[in-house]
């Protein structure tokens, strides 16, 4: 009625009547011409404020789902309402309160009722097959049924160890998923983005049988109090589907613990000299990452008995972490030695943009909070600089974000064109994409795989497939070449 009333105006309302078909036309192409059509409200706060942590499709990413029904602060309006107002600092969550009204606060709830009731779609299906620049690939299911799967590694061709965040390690036996996770094992805070996190077999465990985990510690609550958290590294042997002989590799100063559930970081690999390497995420403390004094924000370097290397970058440093390799880096999920250098390359989370893979050297400021391509989630400044003396640059940054999750080198033959490219996870746009690095450059991005779940690892097989690890629906799916 107001487009005719607006036409009639113009052009006189016994021409409007006349030609009602070209009006309706002309109506329609104004409307969509002065963005009259346009996305609702509440999925465009969605998705420019909050897709980044908790998914595009809300189903979660380095957040919790918005639409399983749990809701652990209140699941009424109000509660929602005020936790977006004001935040959750404990998980990471910012305060919105300067940057969005009460009504697109009103809008965005609304926008997740709304998706909650959606729930039930069917998810797209895994496919058979997918077409990739270099080769047309067969994708199979190797386990399914999985909760929140974290990371993979493999004993043998034969055998894998899977970890679930809450805190289980499962066992596939010749492409099967044993009923009874490993018993015994540590104690992890399930909470957040904390839990049961990296594993990783011993190099010459054939010889002594080693298996490494990364998972959130937490001390005992005291007085009632919120207990304190960080990441810890231990070391056992599975006997009899049973987690022994524990020993504890890593545990930071119980001074340096941190009430927040979010960054743990925490990925563990081993380079060609049998170092340890794993990474702590700065807690929700930024500025802490500078801080040499403290665990968090940092890559360490350890013996794999746990022993500090001679050569560690602060070890003649009486005020510094005696363990750190590395400073100034944000929450880094994905590690990888390059397999010809030897070299460690990490992804690390940039808040909303500013996602990195950098190349790890010794001793190194990566410059977080001090320096960074992105911005706080609620879209206010953290800082203006981009560039300082002193701090590292990386190799290459994702703006917006990707989510980067997961990161290993293709070290076999089976995909010859792939070998030594750097296979690259991500949460965010569910894919995994293949870098070929040149010297401490990027020649060449693409993507390989997209859009059927979180990529939280991805991994080289003993048997050359690529084994990609995702968090929703719980599934891990093996790659290989189709040779027709």
């Amino acid at each position: 009625m107001v487009v005719y009333k607006l036409l009639s105006k113009l052009f006189g309302m016994k021409s409007v009547i006349q030609n009602q078909k070209y009006v309706l036309t002309f109506a329609f192409l104004t409307i969509l011409s002065f963005g009259c059509i346009a996305q609702p409200k509440g999925e465009t706060i969605y998705l420019k404020n909050c897709a980044q942590c908790h998914g595009s499709d809300l189903n979660g990413g380095n957040a919790t789902s918005l639409i399983d029904g749990v809701w652990q602060y209140g699941d009424e309006d109000g509660y929602i309402s005020r936790n977006i107002k004001f935040g959750i600092p404990n998980l990471g969550m910012p305060s919105y309160e300067e940057t969005l009204s009460d009504s697109d606060i009103r809008a965005l709830v609304q926008y997740i009722r709304e998706s909650e009731n959606k729930v039930g779609a069917t998810p797209p299906p895994i496919p058979e097959k997918i077409e990739t620049m270099d080769y047309d690939i067969n994708v199979e299911i190797f386990v399914e049924g999985l909760e929140i799967p974290w990371a993979i590694d493999f004993i043998d061709k034969n055998t894998a160890l899977i970890t679930e965040r809450p805190g289980r390690l499962r066992i596939v036996k010749n492409g099967i998923l044993q009923d009874e996770p490993v018993q015994n094992i540590p104690e992890v805070l399930n909470e957040g983005q904390g839990g049961l996190l990296d594993v990783a077999i011993d190099p010459e465990y054939n010889e002594n049988g080693w298996i490494y985990l990364a998972y959130s510690h937490a001390l005992k609550s005291q007085n009632g109090d919120r207990p304190l958290a960080m990441t810890r590294i231990v070391r056992g042997k599975i006997e009899n589907n049973t987690w022994t002989n524990q020993e504890v590799l890593f545990e930071a100063p119980h001074e340096n613990y941190r009430p927040t559930r979010h960054h743990y970081g925490c990925r563990i690999v081993f380079d060609p000299w049998g170092y340890l390497y794993f990474s702590i995420g700065e807690r929700g403390y930024g500025f802490e990452a500078q801080d040499v004094s403290l665990v968090n924000g940092k890559v360490h370097r350890i013996n794999k008995d746990g022993s500090i290397p001679e050569s560690n970058p602060f070890n003649f440093n009486d005020s510094a972490g005696k363990t750190i390799y590395s400073y100034g880096n944000r929450n880094i999920q994905g590690m990888a030695i390059h397999p010809v250098t030897g070299q460690l390359w990490a992804t690390e989370h940039g808040p909303m943009g500013g996602d990195e893979l950098n190349l790890i050297l010794p001793g190194r400021n990566y410059g977080w909070e001090t320096i960074t391509y992105g911005k706080n989630y609620n879209g206010t400044i953290i800082t203006e600089e981009t560039h300082r003396p002193g701090m590292e640059q990386p190799v290459l940054y994702w703006k917006p974000s990707i989510a980067v999750c997961g990161l290993d080198f293709y070290c076999s033959s089976l995909f010859k064109k792939w070998e030594n490219k750097l296979l690259v996870g991500a949460l965010k746009y569910e894919e995994v994409r293949l870098l070929d690095i040149e010297e401490d450059r990027v020649m060449h991005d693409q993507i390989i795989f997209k859009g059927y779940g979180r990529v939280r690892d991805v991994s080289t097989g003993p048997d050359g497939a690529i084994y990609i690890v995702l968090n929703d629906p719980g599934t891990v799916v093996r790659l290989t070449p189709d040779k027709n």
